[in-house]
């Protein structure tokens, strides 16, 4: 293997079957064990380095062991980490201010992950339908095939991949799926409804689909879609678990496609790492009320103070700059990749550092493939579906470690090859 070493040496060897007799297997793990990090750099148990392209999944967003980060978290734990919602939390305070006034929400609810933010939006345009659009007896979310909103049993509904709605029945009732950026199917699928006893209440989309292959979306497919929805009394959410927060190069997804979404979501990067989830909405639509919607962990001050700090270090420290370049950097060495190699692949797309190159499909090589040959390598990458190879760096990640990232790519595909 192509790793570096940590200067200093592990105690004690990392025991694989302990971990495995213990933990459920809900995960297909790789068979490394990590240890510690540093900006983009992980180093596992044996000491070997990785250079981190997948940032805990679109998740650390100012990489591991960021100054700002751990400062704030030793002083936050040291004065007060939890306390319950019955109280007020200047902390949770401050954070949805700060969002308030950097978006296009006018109020946040607190919760500990993406797919409880998506959850929180469901029940709230539900609440909505019933409540302000009373002849709403049966409202539909419509939401898009290849989605990805979570694994809970409404969020899996939601989500538009048979896959992992598999052995999970009965699913949730109120879901009707149509193709990503087809403007036409919204449409039928509205007229549709329309004529029996349902109605379509919202539409939820992630204005780019990650786990999907890395889609942007289409703008004149938003605009039009922000339009149907005001003609028709639909409420617009927006999943921005993984694309928000910076990633796309704009601090919120929804700002690449000209529309603002009525409700939008937040998880994943909000807080680095630190688990947190938030669901935005508009004035109009706020109709949760006390007993409604809650969450014990939701908002708390340790993950309420780190989130904020990692907020203001992407405005303070200019980062959002940093993924542009980054981004426009790493897009154009895959594209030079892809032309290099065309029996391979096909094409690549993503925003800032959220990027995905997309294998050709008549061949056996899967993403999955290139993942752990890249580890070896010293590589970590992620598969977006086994056709396309997922790129989502720290955004802090460096020039020098964009190019080291093609470069090893590159090393492992002539090999490969």
């Amino acid at each position: 293997m192509s790793h570096s070493t940590l200067v200093d040496t592990p105690t004690q060897a990392f025991d694989y079957n302990e971990f495995d007799t213990y933990v459920m297997h809900t995960y297909g793990r790789f068979p490394i064990a990590i240890e510690k990090g540093q900006g983009c750099r992980l180093w596992d148990t044996e000491g070997r380095e990785y250079l981190d392209f997948v940032a805990g999944i679109a998740t650390c967003t100012l990489g591991h062991a960021h100054p700002a980060l751990m400062e704030t978290v030793t002083q936050q734990i040291q004065k007060l980490h939890h306390v319950s919602n019955f109280y007020y939390i200047p902390e949770q305070g401050a954070l949805a201010k700060w969002i308030v006034q950097h978006s296009c929400a006018d109020s946040v609810f607190f919760c500990n992950s993406g797919a409880e933010a998506n959850e929180a939006a469901i029940k709230l345009v539900r609440k909505y339908a019933h409540t302000v659009l009373d002849f709403l007896e049966q409202p539909v979310i419509l939401t898009a095939k290849a989605s990805f909103h979570g694994r809970t049993l409404a969020t899996i509904t939601a989500t538009g991949q048979p896959k992992y709605q598999k052995d999970f029945e009965p699913l949730m009732p109120g879901f009707v799926y149509v193709p990503y950026n087809d403007i036409r199917a919204v449409e039928n699928a509205i007229a549709d409804l329309d004529e029996g006893n349902s109605r379509v209440a919202a539409i939820m989309l992630e204005p780019l689909q990650g786990e999907g292959g890395v889609r942007p979306g289409d703008l004149e497919y938003f605009l039009r879609l922000r339009k149907i929805c005001d003609e028709n009394d639909i409420l617009l959410v927006f999943d921005e678990v993984q694309v928000g927060v910076g990633r796309s190069g704009k601090l919120w997804g929804y700002e690449h496609l000209g529309v603002e979404p009525d409700i939008f979501t937040s998880a994943k990067g909000l807080a680095g790492g630190i688990p947190i989830g938030a669901m935005m909405c508009k004035r109009f639509c706020d109709v949760l009320s006390p007993g409604t919607h809650a969450s014990t962990f939701g908002g708390n001050p340790f993950v309420t103070a780190a989130a904020l700090t990692v907020l203001e270090t992407i405005e303070k420290e200019n980062i959002l700059q940093n993924v542009q370049a980054r981004g426009e950097q790493l897009r154009t060495r895959l594209r030079a990749i892809a032309q290099k190699y065309p029996t391979l692949f096909t094409e690549v797309r993503g925003w800032g550092l959220i990027n995905g190159i997309e294998l050709q499909q008549d061949i056996e090589l899967t993403s999955l493939d290139i993942v752990k040959a890249a580890m070896e390598e010293g590589l970590l990458l992620a598969p977006a579906g086994p056709k396309v190879l997922r790129f989502v760096p720290p955004l802090i990640v460096s020039e020098a470690e964009v190019e080291q990232a093609a470069e090893i790519l590159e090393k492992v595909l002539e090999k490969m090859s």
